[in-house]
């Protein structure tokens, strides 16, 4: 799925690392699923947890609506979904909000062509993209758990694998954030109950030592252009 602060190009590389000493029965956590492009690619038992009503409903969606066929959505009734969200379905809310909007942004504004005007052959090539882009990945949601929760209030199976990929500290802003500290000490206070957390970060407390890192480019608006950052994974050091 599109969505802002998507893992998928590197998930290859963090993968193999936080997966090398999984049991075969233990749970895979995401207590910040959003587009799910990492736990699409694990096997086994997975969990993914989002405080959006939204991207949840979608993502249950794709588990239900076989073969997945949203209505095509133009610029006008994507404004009217943005202001009007309890007159549709939720999930549907969710798909205009995060895969019809610019860098999948929840409601960040209606794609357009390049040169920032309206063009209805591009609007329709939009919605034949984001359908495609969602097919492709629904068979891959097949037996994942998601639930609508705060990130501190999922009930985790014991000594899980938990994969944080929260809101990043100074970037732009979700529509739900996040006490930096709290989180933090969130992760810590898992890692003593028995859990093994892996957080994606540009920046992290001492007691969490990075396992890998990699130069990516972002661009999260219409005139932010190419900018480069240091994606990094981390591990947290205390252990139960």
């Amino acid at each position: 799925m599109k969505y802002m602060g998507s893992k998928n190009r590197i998930a290859k590389h963090i993968l193999p690392i936080m997966l090398a000493d999984r049991k075969p029965e233990q749970w895979w956590v995401e207590p910040f699923v959003g587009g799910a492009n990492i736990i699409d690619k694990v096997k086994g038992n997975r969990m993914g947890g989002d405080s959006n009503k939204y991207l949840i409903a979608l993502l249950k969606e794709l588990q239900t609506q076989v073969p997945f066929n949203p209505p095509h959505i133009g610029e006008k009734e994507y404004n009217d979904i943005k202001k009007n969200k309890e007159q549709y379905p939720d999930w549907l809310v969710g798909y205009a909000g995060f895969n019809l909007s610019f860098a999948a942004k929840f409601f960040g504004g209606y794609r357009r062509d390049k040169a920032g005007l309206r063009n209805y052959e591009n609007e329709a090539h939009q919605n034949r993209l984001a359908r495609q882009n969602l097919l492709a990945q629904q068979n891959l949601l097949v037996g994942v758990n998601f639930v609508c929760s705060d990130y501190r209030d999922i009930a985790l199976p014991s000594n899980s694998i938990i994969y944080c990929d929260p809101p990043y500290k100074g970037t732009t802003k979700y529509k739900d954030g996040i006490n930096h500290e709290d989180f933090w000490q969130w992760c810590r206070e898992k890692a003593i109950q028995g859990h093994i957390i892996y957080v994606s970060e540009y920046i992290a407390p001492d007691d969490f030592e990075c396992v890998w890192q990699k130069d990516v480019g972002i661009s999260v608006s219409k005139d932010a252009g190419n900018k480069r950052a240091t994606e990094k994974l981390f591990k947290c050091r205390y252990r139960k």
